[in-house]
């Protein structure tokens, strides 16, 4: 039975009972504390939470979900991997245990003829939480099971909840006996891979607090509704429907192992190992299809480094196999055509997908190489130095600038037979990200507990009223100060307010929230920001300027209009430069994410090279085209089907919901979906200046422009600019760049001059030098003080031309100058020094030491640095000792 017809099966099954089928959720969550969707029940944890009313009795969907903690795992196990597919049904206070056990067994057993899924009852085993007696006996009644194959486990295993108070309550799980051939007997409860679960029922009856641990909280009491919530591996039935050994090798996923089998020459089956990386390799590249399909892209952080990483290891696993070539051109494709059949957006996004998988591939594969002979030679000589560990700077130093993530050095030292210091690792990242962050401020607050918003949203959806409104009278539903709610807020606090209407935009599409104030009879609010908490309410944060406000009192929404003049602006500006990129570049300049506020736009678009001056200047006149000629622009309400066939882009990665909003600039050349707030008319943009394009991973590249008033303000800054140099350099505005490249010029020719200057005096100080050596032993020592020099590279220059004015003697050279204000020191040794067991290292080590800093380097050359100036005579003193004087 294919995967395809397994999914269909289980959606037909419950659909003729009364389920609504929901739509997979993007793998991306909504909710803010996870990277992923890393369950089937994510996108309904709202509705079994009791947070927003559920908008039906009853669900069930196949979800595409992430897992990456177990990544270590796959290719090893015959479950583990890191995409996989959730098949649940759900029930929001309607059907309880008898209803999910019944339907469970009903379509596990029912033969493939009748539309089920065949399997023999006395295969299956199920567990129940040790003290659900009822579920038991459910189990006993319609299945007809004996007490012998209904295990009874406990908390850790059987028992389930968010690690929050909220719902809580027992599970059972179904599981299929693969044969002694896989394991031992005993059932489920030995642990053994011969027992596979296939189907977990959640039944959430409890509310709980004082959560502890997994096993540790209190029941409050039972919830006034219950919910059920189950899901069934759709991978793991599969394998077993396919009579093959793992998930690796099912309908969707074996065509990616054949074709890493066909590129490598190698013959899966035949070897574990390779057999472990073929695996690794199918699993990698349809989890990377997939997250990108929902729009995510290669990078250093969060989503987007899990997806590096996945991508990366898939290349060094082709590797392993001798294939150091591409070959993601085929392995993708393969991975394409076995999942289109479920997922037609694999299929019509391949464009984007496939020029970020070769764009990440070549650019790993041209670090590889660099960054392997760095490992290779920081392995070698961890392992001459008798030590176990790999030091945490080289694994900083490939992740930084050979963009090995550190999993990968992980691995490839652990083949090699040492550890990473991990612990300095991560202080340097810690480090590093510390430096990075120093200035940029952190999200303007954390929203509350989501569960706060319950009584709210059970109210009913926010009615926003700003795409016509720019003012909105209402009422205050909540307060919340510092993620509790209250009764009200008074002057000078900071609070989350909750009105019924609004016409404030909240952020969302790119588009940052509007500002503008909440006013009411003795109060005034500051608006700082406006968010949707949860689906269907907005969230005012504010801060309570003059007088106090209440829950239930009656307040006035207020837009600044300033500021949403220039909102739209810009959001209908980043219509304008996306179109312009697709008319100048092609269909494949596809946007991949962006921003915008008043004044300023950025937009993101799948791209491999940087623009010429020429291309940049050819879009922003397409899009300033568009602005003089006065579009229309139209926006409309219809079904998500309607608007596709009408050319409507979907942005690659975004969400839509069922029914979606149009936004057309001059008909059909600009025609997208989009939330925001736009013009009226697209000469209300006034000016589109594109202030910036650079690249923001492989094959994706940046664009930022500046819109209306600060378009206008950047080109009269660059007009007083020119102005200023054309009376400062006597010239007319025309000739200023021929000007100004005589003037470099002209400024070149004057510092070679003064290089060869400089040269001189240096090389007329060597003699000088030279002859205050003594002589200490067999050696010849120099230990002086040198002054103020231009640059580190002049002093190593002065110490290497008095060593080799001192012949084939066995000379010591040890200069200190002060440069930039520091003392820096240099040492340099002769071969015959060296072999009397002389080292610069050393040296310049004690002097650095003594100057208040740090330094080492190779035996014949060294350098160090240090602050101390005062300290330039201890320093050479510390070098005689060194040098053995």
């Amino acid at each position: 039975m294919q995967t395809a017809e397994i999914r269909q099966r289980w959606l037909d099954f419950f659909a003729a009972r009364g389920h609504t089928v929901v739509p997979s959720a993007s793998l991306v969550s909504d909710d803010p504390s996870l990277l992923f969707t890393v369950a089937g029940m994510v996108p309904f944890v709202p509705y079994l939470t009791g947070v927003v009313p559920a908008p039906y009795p009853r669900a069930t969907s196949v979800q595409k979900c992430i897992r990456t903690n177990d990544i270590e795992e796959v290719g090893k196990t015959p479950r583990h991997g890191t995409f996989f597919q959730m098949n649940g049904n759900f029930s929001f206070g309607d059907y309880f245990k008898e209803g999910a056990i019944t339907a469970a067994w009903e379509l596990l057993t029912t033969s493939e003829a009748e539309g089920g899924y065949g399997f023999d009852p006395d295969d299956l085993w199920v567990t129940v939480y040790e003290d659900d007696d009822e579920a038991r006996e459910i189990w006993k009644r319609v299945a007809g099971l004996p007490d012998e194959r209904i295990q009874g486990l406990g908390k850790d295993t059987n028992y389930w909840h968010t690690g929050q108070p909220g719902p809580a309550g027992p599970c059972s799980e179904i599981f299929f006996d693969r044969g002694p051939e896989y394991g031992i007997d005993g059932g489920p409860a030995t642990d053994d891979d011969r027992y596979v679960e296939i189907w977990n029922l959640v039944f959430m009856q409890y509310l709980i607090a004082d959560v502890k641990s997994k096993t540790d909280f209190t029941i409050v009491k039972e919830l006034p509704k219950k919910n059920i919530d189950t899901g069934m591996g759709l991978e793991r039935v599969a394998f077993i429907k396919q009579g093959v050994d793992n998930m690796y090798e099912i309908d969707q996923v074996r065509p990616v192992l054949d074709e890493a089998a066909r590129l490598s020459g190698r013959r899966y089956g035949a070897d574990h190992e390779d057999d472990v990386r073929m695996r690794v390799i199918a699993d990698h590249v349809r989890s990377s299809l997939m997250l990108m399909s929902d729009g995510v892209t290669p990078s250093n952080e969060g989503r987007g480094y899990i997806l590096r990483r996945l991508l990366r290891r898939s290349i060094r696993a082709m590797r392993l196999l001798g294939v150091e070539g591409p070959t993601f051109r085929e392995l993708f494709a393969a991975s394409r055509d076995a999942m289109k059949a479920a997922y037609p957006e694999v299929a019509t996004s391949y464009t984007q997908i496939e020029q970020l998988a070769l764009g990440e591939e070549a650019t790993f594969l041209r670090t590889l190489t660099a960054g392997t002979a760095i490992l290779d030679t920081a392995v070698a000589k961890t392992k001459a130095d008798g030590a176990e560990r790999l030091a945490g700077d080289t694994a900083f130093l490939l992740h930084d600038t050979y963009g090995f993530p550190i999993e990968l050095t992980l691995e490839m030292a652990e083949e090699a037979g040492l550890a990473v210091d991990r612990q300095a690792f991560d202080t340097l990242m810690a480090d590093q990200r510390s430096r990075a962050k120093a200035d940029a401020k952190s999200k303007k607050k954390v929203l509350a507990d989501l569960s706060v918003y319950s009584d709210f949203r059970a109210k009913g959806e926010t009615v926003f009223t700003g795409y016509t409104d720019l003012v909105t009278d209402s009422s205050v539903l909540g307060i919340l100060v510092d993620g509790r709610p209250v009764a009200a807020a008074s002057a000078g606090q900071t609070a989350e307010v909750i009105l019924a209407e609004t016409s404030l935009y909240a952020e969302s599409g790119g588009q940052a929230p509007d500002q503008g104030r909440i006013v009411g009879d003795g109060f005034e609010l500051q608006v700082l920001d406006v968010q949707k908490p949860v689906k269907g309410l907005i969230s005012h944060t504010v801060r309570v300027t003059t007088g106090e406000v209440g829950v239930g009192v009656p307040a006035t929404s207020i837009v600044d209009e300033d500021y949403r003049r220039g909102a739209t602006q810009a959001h209908s500006g980043t219509h304008l430069v996306h179109a312009a990129l697709r008319q100048v570049l092609g269909p494949t300049a596809h946007q991949s994410g962006s921003f915008n506020k008043a004044g300023y736009l950025r937009l993101d678009y799948g791209w491999n090279q940087a623009l010429s001056a020429e291309t940049r200047s050819e879009i922003e006149e397409v899009a300033n085209g568009a602005v003089r000629e006065n579009l229309e622009v139209l926006t409309r309400e219809m079904p998500i089907d309607e608007a596709k066939a009408l050319g409507a882009m979907a942005l690659f990665g975004e969400k839509y919901g069922d029914v979606v909003r149009v936004v057309d600039i001059g008909g059909p050349w600009s025609r997208e979906l989009c939330a925001g707030t736009h013009v009226a008319r697209s000469a209300e943009i006034g000016m589109i200046n594109i202030v910036g394009e650079s690249s923001v991973g492989a094959s994706n590249r940046r664009v930022e422009s500046l819109v209306g008033r600060d378009a206008f303000a950047r080109f009269a800054a660059e007009r007083a600019l020119v102005q200023e140099l054309t009376g400062t350099l006597k010239t007319r505005p025309e000739l200023l760049v021929d000007r100004v490249g005589e003037l470099v010029a002209n400024l070149k020719a004057a510092e070679k001059k003064i290089q060869a200057f400089e040269s001189k005096a240096l090389n007329d100080r060597v003699p000088d030098l030279a002859s205050k050596a003594e002589r200490v032993g067999e050696m010849l020592l120099v230990t002086e003080a040198v002054g103020k020099l231009g640059s580190g590279d002049e002093l190593r220059s002065l110490a290497t031309a008095v060593r080799a004015r001192l012949g084939d003697a066995a000379s010591v050279v040890a200069l200190v100058g002060e440069v930039g204000g520091k003392p820096l020191a240099i040492a340099a040794t002769s071969p015959a020094a060296r072999d009397a067991g002389a080292n610069a290292g050393a040296i310049a080590k004690a002097m650095a030491g003594a100057l208040g800093g740090g330094g080492g380097g190779k035996p014949d050359l060294a350098q160090g640095g240090g602050t101390d100036l005062g300290a330039i005579p201890t320093a050479l003193a510390a070098a005689r000792t060194a040098a053995g004087a």
